[in-house]
């Protein structure tokens, strides 16, 4: 019997006990259309010379466009293993896999403080989980947009951007400057 196998039983009762942490899935995975991803990058001001990570990365189009449209360099963090296979393909595929890299990785244990350009489409509920993290560890001037949903009322959004996508579908995003 392999470690691996061996391990799961103690690893499910560490699980159940609370000792041994978790990954928590911040949202479910959508994609976000590509005018919606066009419009987030552009109210980030987005340049060549940002950083651009991207919590709860998917399949990596946010990212792409940053790369292909204003030549920056990006991070992507995703706990879904096949969705970073997904995403490296498409990056490599677009002729911009030199300037972005996904991460199999959780957003609340990642360190981000290399980020001058933060992305997220995560639940509310996600943003809070992430908030303290985006507090502590972003730099003064770091852009923060988030697609669809605020961060609370103990951290109103800085600007807001409300319009109609391509879609049909009416979309708010949100812009915080980090202080």
């Amino acid at each position: 019997m392999s470690f691996e196998l061996r391990a799961l039983p103690v690893i499910a009762l560490l699980t159940a006990l609370g000792l041994f942490p978790q990954p928590q899935i911040l949202a479910p995975y959508v994609t976000t259309p590509e005018d919606v991803v066009e419009r987030m990058l552009a109210l980030a001001g987005t340049t060549r010379n940002d950083v651009v990570y991207d919590l709860g990365s998917g399949d990596g189009r946010i990212l792409i466009a940053a790369a292909r449209l204003y030549g920056a360099k990006g991070v992507g963090i995703e706990l879904n293993g096949e969705l970073v296979k997904q995403a490296r393909a498409r990056a490599d595929g677009a002729g911009v896999g030199a300037l972005v890299e996904f991460r199999h990785e959780d957003a609340l244990a990642a360190d981000i403080s290399q980020a001058s350009v933060v992305t997220l489409y995560v639940l509310a509920s996600g943003n809070a989980k992430l908030l303290p993290r985006l507090k502590s560890q972003l730099r003064p001037g770091t852009r923060i947009v988030s697609h669809a949903f605020s961060m609370g009322r103990d951290w109103p959004a800085d600007k807001t951007d409300h319009f109609v996508s391509a879609g049909g579908d009416e979309v708010t995003l949100y812009l915080w400057t980090v202080k």
